[in-house]
């Protein structure tokens, strides 16, 4: 596809659709840490939803984030359309887990990030994905969701 028939196709879309693809694509939306305590943020997505790369099948789940800012916190609406950009990539639960966590740790830049992808049951086997990065002692037990 062609620049110009990807610019027309996208002015096609709707303006939801629009918002998770630049999501994507562009950098989060952030915002200066409004405080200089240390503090902990703790964001559930439980609407995570993205294709099984094997057989296609839709997979769903929670995405739970805990960070300590430093300089920057993530604007929520900007993290629900990253984590709905998801929802058409073939991707496996260990590739989304740890990408979500490159990405804000890059972007953000926290003293301490985990990111969690907690699966629904597929087959009846629940898959529950952790990943730190920074000092990861600063988050409190996660306890499953038991669907």
């Amino acid at each position: 596809m062609f620049y110009s028939d990807f610019m027309s196709h996208t002015a096609t879309l709707p303006y939801g659709d629009r918002a998770i693809q630049q999501a994507a694509q562009e950098p989060l939306e952030k915002w200066p840490n409004p405080s200089e305590n240390a503090y902990t943020i703790h964001l559930e997505h439980p609407e995570y939803t993205a294709l099984c790369p094997r057989s296609g099948y839709p997979d769903f789940g929670t995405i739970v984030v805990d960070y300590q800012p430093a300089d920057w916190v993530v604007e929520l609406k900007a993290f629900k359309l990253y984590i709905n950009s998801f929802r058409n990539e073939r991707i496996s639960h260990e590739g989304v887990t740890n990408a979500i966590c490159d990405r804000i740790w890059q972007e953000l830049s926290p003293a301490g990030l985990r990111v969690i992808g907690d699966f629904t049951r597929r087959g009846g086997v629940k898959t529950v994905i952790t990943v730190c990065r920074g000092d990861c002692q600063l988050f409190s037990p996660y306890q499953a969701n038991v669907l």
